[in-house]
Protein backbone atom coordinates (compact mmCIF):
# COMPACT_ATOMS: atom_id res chain seq x y z
CA UNK A 1 0.00 0.00 0.00
CA UNK A 2 0.96 3.58 -0.90
CA UNK A 3 1.84 6.03 1.42
CA UNK A 4 -0.70 8.25 0.00
CA UNK A 5 -3.44 5.25 0.07
CA UNK A 6 -2.39 4.30 3.63
CA UNK A 7 -2.63 8.34 4.74
CA UNK A 8 -6.28 8.74 2.67
CA UNK A 9 -7.17 5.22 4.68
CA UNK A 10 -6.32 6.13 8.23
CA UNK A 11 -8.06 9.49 8.34
CA UNK A 12 -11.33 7.69 7.96
CA UNK A 13 -12.82 8.39 11.23
CA UNK A 14 -15.59 5.55 10.65
CA UNK A 15 -13.52 2.25 11.59
CA UNK A 16 -15.43 -0.01 9.30
CA UNK A 17 -14.14 1.95 6.29
CA UNK A 18 -10.28 1.03 6.57
CA UNK A 19 -11.37 -2.22 6.71
CA UNK A 20 -14.22 -2.28 4.06
CA UNK A 21 -11.00 -0.56 1.80
CA UNK A 22 -8.77 -2.87 2.84
CA UNK A 23 -10.90 -6.04 2.05
CA UNK A 24 -12.03 -4.25 -1.01
CA UNK A 25 -8.45 -4.00 -2.35
CA UNK A 26 -7.17 -7.36 -1.62
CA UNK A 27 -9.67 -9.07 -2.81
CA UNK A 28 -9.57 -7.26 -6.20
CA UNK A 29 -6.73 -8.59 -6.86
CA UNK A 30 -6.78 -11.88 -5.52
CA UNK A 31 -9.49 -12.44 -8.12
CA UNK A 32 -8.31 -10.44 -10.72
CA UNK A 33 -11.67 -8.07 -10.50
CA UNK A 34 -11.63 -4.78 -11.11
CA UNK A 35 -15.65 -4.06 -9.89
CA UNK A 36 -14.00 -4.53 -6.03
CA UNK A 37 -11.03 -1.78 -6.84
CA UNK A 38 -13.10 0.86 -8.21
CA UNK A 39 -15.83 0.42 -5.36
CA UNK A 40 -12.76 1.00 -2.85
CA UNK A 41 -11.48 3.74 -4.44
CA UNK A 42 -14.46 5.76 -4.59
CA UNK A 43 -14.95 5.27 -1.13
CA UNK A 44 -11.28 6.36 -0.48
CA UNK A 45 -13.05 10.13 -1.50
CA UNK A 46 -14.27 12.70 1.54
CA UNK A 47 -17.13 11.17 2.93
CA UNK A 48 -19.46 14.28 1.41
CA UNK A 49 -18.41 12.90 -1.77
CA UNK A 50 -20.22 9.71 -1.78
CA UNK A 51 -23.00 8.87 -4.07
CA UNK A 52 -25.97 9.84 -2.33
CA UNK A 53 -28.66 7.57 -4.41
CA UNK A 54 -32.78 8.22 -4.45
CA UNK A 55 -35.22 5.50 -5.10
CA UNK A 56 -36.15 7.41 -8.10
CA UNK A 57 -32.66 7.01 -9.85
CA UNK A 58 -32.47 2.95 -9.06
CA UNK A 59 -35.74 2.19 -10.66
CA UNK A 60 -34.83 4.47 -13.64
CA UNK A 61 -31.19 2.17 -14.33
CA UNK A 62 -31.66 -1.01 -12.87
CA UNK A 63 -33.46 -3.80 -14.54
CA UNK A 64 -35.30 -6.56 -12.65
CA UNK A 65 -33.75 -8.42 -10.21
CA UNK A 66 -30.24 -7.14 -10.99
CA UNK A 67 -28.11 -6.17 -8.76
CA UNK A 68 -26.68 -2.96 -8.02
CA UNK A 69 -24.22 -0.81 -5.87
CA UNK A 70 -24.03 2.57 -4.40
CA UNK A 71 -20.70 3.46 -3.20
CA UNK A 72 -22.74 5.40 -0.78
CA UNK A 73 -25.78 5.93 0.85
CA UNK A 74 -29.43 4.69 -0.76
CA UNK A 75 -32.45 7.34 0.06
CA UNK A 76 -36.16 6.56 -0.14
CA UNK A 77 -37.23 9.18 -1.96
CA UNK A 78 -39.15 8.20 -4.86
CA UNK A 79 -40.79 5.17 -6.46
CA UNK A 80 -39.25 1.87 -7.33
CA UNK A 81 -40.98 -0.37 -8.76
CA UNK A 82 -38.98 -3.13 -9.44
CA UNK A 83 -37.42 -5.86 -7.44
CA UNK A 84 -33.80 -5.18 -7.74
CA UNK A 85 -30.84 -6.20 -5.41
CA UNK A 86 -29.46 -3.06 -3.96
CA UNK A 87 -26.07 -3.31 -2.10
CA UNK A 88 -24.69 -0.21 -0.49
CA UNK A 89 -22.76 1.20 2.45
CA UNK A 90 -25.39 2.10 4.29
CA UNK A 91 -29.70 2.84 3.65
CA UNK A 92 -32.02 5.06 4.87
CA UNK A 93 -34.79 3.17 6.73
CA UNK A 94 -37.62 4.29 4.29
CA UNK A 95 -35.39 3.21 0.99
CA UNK A 96 -35.01 -0.32 3.00
CA UNK A 97 -38.94 -0.82 3.18
CA UNK A 98 -39.65 0.32 -0.25
CA UNK A 99 -36.81 -2.31 -1.68
CA UNK A 100 -37.93 -5.18 0.66
CA UNK A 101 -41.58 -4.69 0.28
CA UNK A 102 -40.96 -5.48 -3.46
CA UNK A 103 -39.20 -8.35 -2.49
CA UNK A 104 -35.56 -6.95 -3.59
CA UNK A 105 -32.76 -6.87 -0.91
CA UNK A 106 -30.73 -5.10 0.92
CA UNK A 107 -27.10 -5.77 1.45
CA UNK A 108 -24.26 -4.46 2.69
CA UNK A 109 -20.69 -4.08 0.45
CA UNK A 110 -19.53 -6.76 3.11
CA UNK A 111 -22.13 -8.85 2.33
CA UNK A 112 -21.93 -8.44 -1.40
CA UNK A 113 -18.40 -8.91 -1.46
CA UNK A 114 -18.12 -12.39 0.78
CA UNK A 115 -21.37 -13.91 -1.40
CA UNK A 116 -19.65 -12.64 -4.97
CA UNK A 117 -16.19 -12.33 -4.75
CA UNK A 118 -16.11 -11.94 -8.13
CA UNK A 119 -18.02 -9.29 -8.79
CA UNK A 120 -20.44 -10.32 -11.51
CA UNK A 121 -23.11 -9.26 -12.38
CA UNK A 122 -23.01 -5.76 -10.82
CA UNK A 123 -23.88 -2.43 -11.88
CA UNK A 124 -22.40 0.62 -10.20
CA UNK A 125 -24.75 3.85 -9.52
CA UNK A 126 -23.14 7.60 -8.90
Amino acid sequence: MSKKTFVKIIRKTNPRIPKLIANLKQVSRENDVPVWRDVAVRLERPRQNYAEVNLSKINRYANENETVLIPGKVLGSGVIGKAANVVALSFSSTAKEKITGLGGKCLTIEQALEGNPEGSGIRILQ
